[in-house]
């Protein structure tokens, strides 16, 4: 599961900065593609690609990762707008929403049997 905040910035930042996706990907010394994957969430990208990443934008890593880049290549000083959560089995993190974090502990308050009924409208 990829950092939703992560994969947003990357893309807000290069373009704020004026790259094209081959250019940072020359930078990273990979393959245009494989930075398409990063922006794309479809891989996540190495710690040693991050620390390049934040060089080159001139941002500290917990920016990177975690912290809503304006449209300007700015970083504000407030959190994303996620919560960060980690799915059980598999370690990934997950970010939620506001709106998602109540929905989960509305869930969890619920009796055995209403439970279900949610299930089922979910499938």
């Amino acid at each position: 599961m990829s950092n939703i905040q992560l994969v947003e910035n990357l893309h807000r930042l290069r373009k704020a900065h004026h790259y094209t996706q081959q250019q940072i990907s020359d930078l990273l010394n990979i393959s245009r593609q494989a930075y398409s994957n990063y922006e794309t969430s479809k891989r996540t990208p190495d710690l040693d690609s991050l620390i390049r990443l934040a060089d080159i934008y001139k941002v500290s890593l917990d920016q990177l990762v975690n912290q809503t880049c304006a449209g300007n290549g700015i970083i504000n000083e407030r959190k994303g707008p996620f919560t960060p959560a980690m799915e059980i089995d598999s370690a990934d993190t997950v970010y939620l929403t506001k709106e998602e974090v109540a929905l989960i502990q509305k869930y969890r308050m619920l009796p055995p049997d209403e439970r279900q009924l949610v299930d089922k409208l979910l499938k």
